[in-house]
């Protein structure tokens, strides 16, 4: 509502004090370029009440100073024509606002607003005066298009920056405002005297304004000088009265030309210090955010140059090391950096330079107290902005000692797991893993050595029989007696005893030939034999193993599976032949048995029968 009552205002001065002639030839016309800036700042929803308030505005204006009704409501009426025609324009949309410091908005403003809504209006009035008045068509178009037209772009800019200035929160003016007293005394006192052409000493004042103040203080001070010059202008009074300047028109024309050049400056000025804001905002959000990210981030942020020496360390050092960053500024790497990880920094620093984008690495980092800390960098090449060359290295430090400790925890007990996982749990004799390692090895040693390789599979006889007859905690038992009575005999270090499967064991002996490998099969037969352990679903009354041997002596070309398929062979072997006995692989198809025949174990078979039946009425034994 303020704003009305201030375009009724200014309407009505502008009627009283610039209406020099019927023919309608003013100097300046500042209504319409009040209302436009309204229009472009208000809703399109309110413009229908915003166009009536302006017309009865202008409307009263002239009708003060008794202008004729017709010719009243005629150039009234096309003051609206002129105002809304560029406001459509210029702001088909409510969420479009004005900003004079674009270029591109401002060509749109010079050609929609100071040309193609005032060139209408201006074409009318030249029929009318023409037609009326007997007045120059195109002298009644230009003193029409220059009046409105600097109006317009002297008063719409200047309106627009005093209201958006309104809804913003700037410090008070305060002692600043002698500034555009100042400029009003000045513009004063150069237009009331007619003397010297002294309009020049106006622009430095209003620099001044514009550089203290801003946009919105610059458009009242020239919205002020266009009042004072345009009243003494008019009244054939200032500088613009001098013989030098013939005519009303071309005072007013030269007056015209004075004030444009005002609105230049200060137009310039303001998109230099819009843009010189917008520099100071970003870099003021650039600062809090470097701020923000350096004081509440953990890691360590280091700028170095080239060759390690560092220039800028974020505080986040005092945390993880107790060093002060001056403490280290100046100095490189070598100083804090653990001896033996002084390499791969370097290393790493050469890779960089050489063109690597960035790289990272593990190294322990001197604390002030002595002791070290695991660190973890993570480096990039940062490189000048104007040349694109490489200035300096960015290094984002972490501590990771918590982890690398956790690490180690967790290595160890893996090894300690990978040791478990070798062995087999219910005999504690080395599993099939284990057994696959190490016949890897030994083959290569062997095959490295020229020395030979033996392998013994054993299988105890009718196993599944004898957990159906005894029960399962008696076969696990059993197990264990036949791995305990095989470690008994097969006791050199490089020598291996593994369960294979089941009830399967296999027996590695590196650097043995074939009668020895024999003779410890055989061994090992005779010790499981003496224990005695009775297996009633089987022909001899107790438990007995069947073996096959084989041996090798590795060869470029040969693999240790091809050893594992001749004990097996000679195990299936013995295993036709009847069980308990050892058979030695001696080729593709006719092994060397050595067996226990029946009449050689007809004693031995008797003497257990006996025992089993005299067991047999008997309990057995929690041990058993």
């Amino acid at each position: 509502m303020l704003l009305l009552v201030l375009s009724l205002a200014l309407s009505i001065v502008c009627a009283h004090n610039f209406d020099a002639n019927p023919a309608g030839f003013d100097v300046i016309w500042f209504a319409n370029g009040i209302l436009l800036a309204v229009l472009l700042l208000a809703p399109r929803w309110r413009w229908p009440g915003y166009l009536a308030a302006g017309f009865v505005g202008m409307f009263l204006g002239s009708f003060l100073i008794h202008e004729p009704l017709t010719r009243n409501l005629f150039f009234n009426s096309l003051n609206l024509v002129e105002v809304l025609l560029p406001a459509a324009l210029l702001r088909p949309r409510s969420t479009v606002l004005p900003d004079f410091t674009r270029i591109r908005y401002l060509l749109r403003f010079l050609l929609l607003a100071c040309f193609v809504g005032p060139v209408v209006p201006a074409m009318l009035n030249g029929l009318h005066n023409t037609l009326l008045h007997q007045y120059p068509f195109w002298s009644s178009v230009g003193d029409w298009l220059f009046a409105d037209c600097l109006g317009i772009l002297c008063v719409t800019p200047a309106v627009v920056a005093i209201l958006r200035t309104q809804h913003r929160r700037f410090d008070r003016p305060g002692w600043k405002l002698i500034y555009p007293a100042l400029s009003i005394v000045i513009t004063t006192r150069v237009f009331g005297q007619s003397h010297f052409p002294l309009l020049f000493l106006t622009f430095p004042l209003l620099q001044i304004v514009m550089l203290e103040l801003g946009m919105g203080w610059a458009a009242a001070c020239v919205l002020t000088t266009a009042a004072i010059g345009g009243w003494f202008t008019v009244h054939g009074k200032g500088p613009l009265s001098l013989d030098m300047l013939e005519g009303e028109r071309s005072r007013a024309i030269f007056f015209q030309l004075f004030l444009a050049t005002q609105l230049f400056m200060i137009h310039a000025l303001s998109v230099v210090l819009d843009r010189l804001r917008s520099a100071q905002r970003e870099l003021a959000s650039i600062t809090k955010l470097h701020k923000l990210v350096t004081e509440t981030s953990q890691d360590v942020i280091i700028l170095a140059d080239l060759k390690g020496r560092r220039k800028w360390i974020s505080e986040a050092v005092v945390a993880m090391t107790g060093w002060q960053p001056a403490d280290l500024i100046g100095n490189t790497f070598h100083d804090i950096v653990h001896p033996e990880d002084i390499p791969n920094m370097q290393a790493v620093l050469r890779r960089l330079i050489e063109g690597a984008g960035g790289g990272t690495c593990e190294y322990r980092v001197r604390k002030q107290d002595g002791s070290y800390i695991w660190v973890e960098a993570s480096v990039r090449i940062y490189h000048d902005s104007a040349t694109g060359k490489p200035t300096g290295i960015l290094n984002l430090v972490r501590n990771i000692h918590d982890r690398k400790l956790a690490d180690e925890k967790l290595q160890a007990a893996y090894r300690t797991m990978e040791g478990l996982v070798t062995v087999d749990a219910l005999t504690g004799i080395a599993n099939r893993r284990r057994f696959d390692e190490v016949l890897a090895s030994e083959w290569r040693r062997n095959l490295r050595d020229g020395t030979p390789l033996s392998l013994l599979f054993l299988d105890v006889d009718r196993f599944k029989l004898y957990n159906d007859t005894l029960g399962h905690l008696k076969g696990d038992s059993c197990l264990r007696q036949i791995a305990e009575a095989a470690l008994d005999i097969v006791q050199r270090p490089a020598d291996l005893v593994a369960r294979y499967g089941g009830e399967e064991f296999a027996i590695i002996l590196p650097a043995t030939d074939a009668t020895g490998a024999f003779a410890i099969a055989e061994d090992i037969c005779d010790a499981i034999r003496d224990r005695r352990l009775p297996h009633p679903a089987t022909e001899f009354g107790f438990v007995t193993v069947s073996v096959g041997s084989a041996t090798m002596i590795p060869r470029p070309g040969t693999n240790p599976e091809e050893l594992s398929a001749r004990a097996d062979q000679a195990l299936y072997d013995a295993k036709g032949k009847g069980r308990n006995r050892v058979c030695r692989f001696n080729g593709p198809y006719l092994p060397s048995i050595h067996s226990f025949t029946e009449a050689s174990l007809a004693p031995k078979h008797a003497e257990m029968q006996a025992a089993c039946e005299a067991r047999a009425d008997q309990p057995l034994s929690s041990e058993e």
